[in-house]
């Protein structure tokens, strides 16, 4: 099976019952042609090749795809990619996204999210086929710029990471003297970004001519922008700076096409137009029986922050990197959104009275790019505390920095999971000043478990108590696993003790109880190297398997998430049959995964 084949065939097959007629038949086509064989070249050679082989073109318009691709996923950026559709167009239209060999420039794509308008784009221009765009957050194509589909660049995990790539490549080209230009382009919140000004800065300093960046201008991050792009800015380090509608895709061809043929560097400031920043399908619930929407644990927080303003009076200073609506600060207490500047949230914390409790809500990745300032915080500021939200499984969104908010220094991390527990984190706060209180917030809707740590956050509660004797095996988990591993164990009975703390204090009793067991096993939906599992084993000596995120993030939707990590129902149900010794036990390799989840985990 051809790499595409593989990466193509389980989620266009899952994805069947969302497409209409006309959409399966072309599917169907593309997958009997792939199993045929004959495509094991590189990714995007294979997309075309495909693409040739089954030529009927469903649309005509990028848009109306784009729309489809996000319906179909269910998720995505959709407002975002199009409002950027139009200066994507232009790219085609002047050749920055060539089929073969150079383009006249080399094109950067700093709003690293808008990937899915290339693909629409491709498909109306016959060079992509169909099936791959049905996959889209499925666990086929990644919503995010990828070499591997055709991007000069890779963006892992930072905004602003586009504009530092572009600096790079423009000042490479500068210093080996090559007459070429480098046009990147960006959002205007993404300029909040501090390497941003960084780089700005630098490419006037080193009087980088061959740099172009076209911003999609629409006044919004997550949020609306506190105020407009400031042209003036860009002027002071950029030799011209134009602005044109962005939504007239010939308007921005023409002058873009005019900045790469002028000896200067240049900004192209495009006013666009963008809606909600989420994709939200259209609701089939009727009208007659409307439902309360659950909505996911970080969502919470805001509530949680009013409810302890209002038991403690406490003053609270909350700042945002444009992530209100995430934690849903809106309507609880009072915040700042500093746009996309996390490393300034943190750096507002720092001179505020000492007896404020300083709240700063981020997410999972962006506080690896203010690493720096969040170990200073951490090291001077009293009252602080970190709302960490995440819907990946290793800390920070990435496999080498797992767990590191839990190395610095005068820090304590914990993962609630019931409102009880977010209080008990609060409460601690007010108890231990000194140590930044790290709170990580899931980004996932789940009923919440029929026991918690509220009583002893530190410490850890049996969700399903071993008895009187001490058990033969039994499951410790942090978190969000323990939900995961509640659901999986209702029928089973596996003695199984819940954490909140990544560090937690277990007394003599439940550790008696753990070092007796024959099989130990720790769940955490975490990474393992250092993380809860580990610490537990070198803390306490305790004879545990781990089991628990040891690979980087996907870009897929949360139950795919899941499965990928061995985290899915069916993967924690074989685990724990496997603690209990039945013979319908599937069996458990070494890393702790079962047959199936190793499978799906590796895919």
């Amino acid at each position: 099976m051809s790499a595409l084949h593989a990466l193509v065939q389980g989620p266009a097959t899952a994805a069947t019952p969302r497409l209409t007629e006309p959409e399966r038949a072309v599917v169907q086509r593309e997958l009997d042609e792939l199993a045929r064989g004959g495509y094991t070249g590189p990714l995007l050679e294979s997309l075309r090749k495909l693409a040739a082989a089954v030529p009927e073109r469903l649309y005509d318009d990028s848009a109306r795809v784009l729309l489809r691709m996000h319906e179909i996923a269910g998720s995505g950026n959709y407002q975002s990619n199009l409002s950027s559709l139009p200066l994507v167009r232009a790219c085609f239209d002047l050749g920055l996204v060539p089929e073969d060999g150079p383009g006249p420039a080399e094109l950067i794509v700093g709003r690293g999210h808008i990937a899915p308008a290339f693909y629409a784009e491709h498909y109306v221009r016959g060079t992509f086929p169909f099936a791959p765009l049905a996959t889209l957050h499925q666990g086929g194509l990644t919503g995010v710029v990828h070499q591997d589909l055709g991007f000069t660049n890779t963006m892992r995990y930072s905004l602003g990471v586009g504009v530092a790539q572009a600096v790079s490549l423009a000042w490479e080209l500068t210093r080996r003297g090559e007459d070429r230009k480098v046009v990147c382009l960006a959002g205007d919140g993404e300029l909040q970004e501090g390497v941003v000004f960084e780089c700005l800065r630098f490419a006037h300093e080193a009087d980088l001519k061959n740099l172009v960046l076209v911003v999609d201008t629409n006044d919004k991050g997550i949020e609306p922008l506190l105020k407009p792009l400031s042209r003036g800015y860009l002027a002071s380090y950029l030799d011209r700076v134009e602005e044109v509608d962005g939504l007239d895709t010939a308007t921005v061809r023409d002058s873009l096409g005019a900045l790469l043929a002028a000896p200067t560097s240049a900004a192209l400031v495009c006013r666009t137009r963008k809606g909600d920043h989420s994709f939200k399908p259209a609701t089939t619930t009727p009208a007659s029986a409307p439902r309360p929407a659950k909505v996911s644990f970080a969502n919470t927080s805001g509530a949680a922050l009013a409810a302890y303003r209002e038991r403690t009076g406490r003053e609270l200073a909350v700042f945002t990197a444009d992530m209100a609506a995430r934690f849903g600060l809106r309507d609880k207490v009072p915040y700042t959104n500093t746009g996309l500047a996390e490393t300034l949230s943190l750096g507002l914390t720092l001179s505020l009275p000492e007896e404020t409790v300083k709240v700063v809500a981020t997410d999972a990745m962006y506080y690896m790019d203010s690493l720096s300032m969040l170990t200073e915080a951490t090291t001077s500021v009293r009252n602080l505390l970190v709302l960490a939200g995440r819907s990946w499984g290793a800390w920070g969104g990435a496999h080498n920095a797992t767990n590191l908010l839990g190395q610095l220094l005068h820090t304590r991390v914990y993962e609630p999971v019931t409102a009880a527990e977010f209080a008990a984190c609060l409460d601690r706060l007010d108890r231990h000043p000194d140590t930044t209180h790290v709170i990580s917030t899931v980004d996932a809707k789940f009923d919440p478990p029929p026991a918690d740590c509220a009583g002893d956050v530190d410490g850890g509660t049996w969700l399903t108590p071993p008895g009187d004797g001490r058990p033969r095996a039994a499951v410790v988990t942090f978190g969000y696993a323990g939900v995961l591993v509640a659901e999986a164990n209702r029928d089973l009975g596996v003695p199984h003790l819940h954490c909140a703390a990544l560090d937690p204090d277990l007394d003599a009793r439940t550790l008696a109880q753990l070092g007796s067991c024959e099989d130990l096993l720790t769940v955490e939906y975490n990474g393992v190297h250092g993380g809860f599992g580990e610490r537990l084993r070198t803390t306490y000596l305790l004879p545990a398997r781990v089991h628990g995120v040891r690979q980087d993030i996907a870009n897929r939707v949360h139950d795919r998430q899941l499965r990928l990590h061995g985290m899915g129902p069916e993967q924690l149900d074989a685990l724990l049959r496997g603690l209990t010794g039945r013979p319908d036990a599937t069996a458990t390799t070494a890393d702790g995964f079962g047959e199936g989840a190793r499978a799906t985990a590796h895919a």
